[in-house]
């Protein structure tokens, strides 16, 4: 009489738990490939140019004074500027199309943390972190790229360093994820 193959023995099950596998290895490795590449952005702004220029990052992105997230420019915000300026560029066309067709500029977010991490700017920009900290130079980027390496390691890192005394504080789990 023929002994049964143990479950796990079974071709099938085999088969089965391999696809899985490759789904959810696939699944991770082109969620980690999309966080990590420049998204296509309906106006490339050259912040290189702009930040470059003395512009401060808070004029185009106040929230990161008073909120949690720092907001991305209202097609009036530039305007306020673009509407002097001479030189048409395709960019600026573009800019100048969304104004008069009164529809505001769908910038698509570069720097985006998963669902369960709850980032605030405002207590970092009031300890005086530079946005170039956590952003990287922009004088350096036409446009805005997502930063290498940004995780939950990384921010205990500088959080750490900002001495014992705080550390108690700015480790614990409920400061992000609520």
């Amino acid at each position: 009489m023929n002994k049964p193959l143990p479950l796990w023995m079974r071709p099938w099950v085999r088969i089965t738990f391999a696809v899985v596998v490759l789904i959810f290895l696939g699944a991770a490795a082109g969620g980690l490939y999309l966080t990590q590449t420049v998204p296509e952005q309906p106006v490339q702004f050259p912040h290189n140019f702009h930040v470059g220029s003395g512009i401060p990052c808070m004029y185009c992105h106040p929230g990161a004074q008073w909120g949690p997230t720092a907001g991305l420019p209202t097609t009036s915000k530039c305007l306020g500027c673009h509407q002097q300026v001479e030189k048409r560029t395709p960019e600026i066309e573009k800019l100048l199309n969304y104004a008069a067709n009164g529809q505001s500029i769908p910038w698509v977010p570069v720097a985006i943390q998963p669902d369960f991490v709850q980032f605030n700017h405002r207590p970092h920009v009031a300890a005086g972190v530079e946005c170039a900290t956590c952003h990287g130079d922009l004088t350096k980027m036409t446009v805005a790229e997502p930063q290498r390496g940004q995780n939950m390691g990384w921010c205990l890192d500088c959080h750490q360093k900002q001495g014992p005394e705080k550390w108690e504080r700015l480790s614990d789990c409920s400061l992000c994820h609520y």
